[in-house]
């Protein structure tokens, strides 16, 4: 079925609860909706981020869930479409990394040395944080968007909230896959596929790929053109699942994925014309190559436990070089090759989940080090300016011991009380070099941080089509190090950790006989010690980090809702949000000043020193909308015609916290149209798609001096085969 905020099907297109359950992970078994429900109501909607398999309409938790039916049908093939499926979430993709944020809450800074305040898994394995986020959604059973402090149930803690990607698992149900070819402008070639191969009663192979190979958006004028922008992404998936008795399962999972965008163009962040027509002086290029295997083992014990144990190795290489400016009169060029690496486990004990009393400890482990190689990063800057390099290399630790446990106060009201307790690490192991002044410096600082963090709440069944949920969560994000400094001795502190305390209330109610499920939910938040980097773009500082140490306060409301009506189904989603800056002062450094700005007291009247108190986040829009429908027209010989119109809105968003519009940090909003009409009969679909069809040529992000721009309009023609 279409997903909880996201979107119901038409009957034929159904994916009954047992089927998401199933395909989504080792989680417990979903009971199949009840024999009274008619095939055009709203099929019941499954979340299995808490590492067991509950009904969204019964879990106090504001999540979207999108199925694998879901994300063809709504146009998402990657992190940066799911924005527009999803209320207060917003990603704005800065070249090969991103800034994921929920609620205003997440990472708005593109650095190493800053950790994510949004975790993304993939089978249940915290993927690269912030980086290697261009691996295509194919072969995808659902993904899961959980919003607010997430960490007393599985693996890293979250400040913003997480997302989970259940890709497809390999099962006994005989031989069967998939075949998909797409055509569309900017000569877009793009295939996918998958295979399921049950060798035994026990042993089942599935092999999945994704290959795609497009023109670029961009028209580069000189010097320097070549071809920045043009797509070649090859990924590919084996996945073996072993399950020699009822209670052992074993799914083992290896991933590759080769992306080569040719460079990312990008325009001066102040100018006013199309982002698509760039100039640089400098030779672009960017590729991403990444794997990932992982390994999810669970055994059910006779007594109803099950014992749980996801393991993950990462690698991946990044390259690229990038005019900094975005322009060909000055010479600013960046050059970035680095490798990051990381191992994780976690272990996991359930209860059954039957019964008034159920719970769930565990305990995670994560080491993720990114290594800067002699001569793989460099900043050449302009006359004036001063041209630096580094090696080194910067690991993070995570250290957690996390539970949950829920009590049935009475047959229609639950406590529940989850618990987290983390030990986080970073350190700078490098080495700086500025030429022109002779400077070679080394830092090898380290940082640790500790913290308790928790989350209770209560759950009241008022009947059953009704359910009502509040509850108070806390979360944290590590701080870290700055950098050394170049030109004198005052060596930057450390910045602390961000904690963020998340107070809801739910109501969650399945209406018109089943044909009509809702969703609403409000939120305030207290975001304490919000972490803000200062760029310079004169080079004559490189960038330090701060905290806002009074709290940030953030609130806002949510609702959606999801209607199947036989052959026309609908989905809305919507939210309005606000935040507040606690008390900080800083420069702009791209205007000049003088003294001493002191980030908690100024004074605001020194030169420059700006009052920044009460201001928005940064990538923080007022409004978000989702809404889509659909038509299935019932054609002879079983066939059917499916017209469908999704229609996303973000508001208007600022980049940075001085909100200088004159300097390019407004982002302006986003309405973003996408359509299909598809053509199905028996094992064949045909789908004329178009996304983006007002080809709005909007700004993704702002990246130091540059502007990015989201994707133009895309049209095209896929033929699909299910075998």
């Amino acid at each position: 079925m279409s997903a909880g905020e996201a979107c119901a099907q038409s009957a034929p297109a159904v994916t009954s609860p047992t089927e998401a359950g199933s395909q989504a992970g080792d989680t417990a078994p979903v009971k199949p909706a009840a024999a009274s429900q008619s095939d055009d109501q709203a099929a019941e909607v499954v979340v299995t981020a808490e590492r067991r398999a509950t009904s969204l309409q019964r879990t106090s938790v504001a999540a979207t869930v999108l199925t694998a039916q879901d994300l063809v049908k709504k146009s998402v093939n990657s992190v940066e479409q799911l924005q527009f499926s999803t209320p207060s979430l917003t990603v704005n993709t800065s070249g090969q990394a991103n800034s994921f944020n929920i609620r205003g809450i997440g990472k708005a800074e593109i650095s190493s040395s800053v950790g994510v305040g949004v975790i993304t898994y993939r089978d249940g394995v915290a993927t690269f944080p912030g980086y290697f986020q261009r691996e295509p959604y194919y072969d995808i059973a659902s993904v899961e968007v959980l919003r607010g402090p997430q960490g007393t149930f599985a693996g890293g803690n979250a400040t913003g909230g997480a997302v989970f990607i259940n890709e497809a698992n390999p099962n006994f149900d005989g031989v069967h896959g998939f075949a998909t070819g797409q055509y569309g402008n900017y000569n877009d070639v793009k295939f996918q596929g998958a295979i399921n191969l049950p060798l035994s009663d026990t042993l089942a192979l599935r092999f999945a790929t994704n290959v795609e190979r497009r023109d670029t958006f961009f028209h580069v004028s000189g010097p320097w053109t070549g071809n920045p922008g043009d797509l070649r992404s090859y990924s590919g998936r084996a996945s073996l699942l072993w399950q020699p008795t009822s209670q052992l399962r074993v799914v083992l999972k290896g991933d590759y994925n080769n992306i080569d965008v040719g460079g990312y163009p990008g325009s001066p962040a102040a100018a006013t014309y199309d982002p698509f027509e760039v100039s640089a002086n400098a030779d672009l290029s960017g590729r991403d190559e990444f794997g990932r295997i992982s390994l999810n083992v669970s055994y059910d014990f006779d007594s109803g436990i099950v014992l749980r144990s996801i393991s993950g190795y990462q690698h991946g290489t990044l390259q690229e070089t990038l005019d900094y400016d975005g322009t060909s009169t000055t010479s600013y060029f960046f050059k970035d090759f680095v490798h990051e690496r990381i191992w994780s486990q976690e272990f996991n004990l359930l209860s059954p989940s039957t019964g008034p009393f159920t719970w769930l400890v565990g305990a995670y482990y994560q080491n993720d080090k990114f290594i800067f190689p002699v001569g793989g990063y460099l900043l050449q800057q302009p006359a004036g300016g001063f041209d630096y390099s580094l090696e080194g290399n910067n690991p993070h630790t995570s250290l957690a011991g996390f539970g949950q446990v829920g009590y049935q106060l009475t047959s229609r009201l639950q406590a529940t009380f989850g618990l987290r307790y983390s030990r986080m690490t970073t350190r700078n192991n490098f080495a700086f070099h500025v030429p022109e002044y002779g400077i070679n410096k080394t830092q090898n600082d380290f940082y640790a941080y500790k913290k308790a963090t928790g989350k209770i709440a209560l759950n009241w069944t008022v009947d059953s089509n009704n359910f009502l949920y509040a509850f108070v969560a806390t979360g944290s994000k590590s701080g870290g190090l700055n950098g050394p400094p170049l030109f004198d001795n005052v060596t930057p502190p450390a910045f602390k950790a961000e904690e963020v305390t998340d107070y809801e209330l739910g109501w969650k109610a399945t209406l018109l006989n089943g044909h009509l499920r809702t969703q609403l939910g409000g939120y305030y938040n207290r975001y304490k010690n919000f972490q803000v980097t200062i760029y310079d773009p004169s080079g004559k500082s490189v960038s330090a980090f701060y905290n806002v140490t009074t709290p940030t306060a953030l609130y806002g409301v949510e609702a959606s809702a999801q209607g199947s009506f036989g052959a026309f189904g609908f989905d809305f989603a919507s939210a309005f949000s606000h935040s507040s800056l606690g008390t900080f002062f800083a420069f702009d450094p791209r205007v000049a000043h003088t003294g001493v700005c002191d980030s908690t007291t100024g004074p605001a009247t020194s030169t420059g020193c700006i009052d920044l108190t009460g201001r928005s986040q940064t990538y923080a829009p007022r409004f978000t909308l989702s809404v889509g429908a659909q038509y299935a027209f019932p054609l002879s010989d079983g066939a059917s015609l499916t017209p469908r119109v999704d229609f996303a809105h973000i508001s208007s968003a600022w980049g940075t916290l001085f909100q200088k519009a004159e300097r390019g940090d407004y982002l302006a909003e986003r309405n973003i149209v996408n359509a299909q009409l598809t053509l199905q009969k028996g094992g064949w679909t045909i789908a004329g798609f178009g996304t983006n069809l007002t080809d709005q040529h909007y700004i993704g992000s702002i990246n130091g001096l540059r502007r990015l721009p989201g994707s133009p309009r895309q049209y095209g023609v896929r033929v699909t085969r299910n075998f």
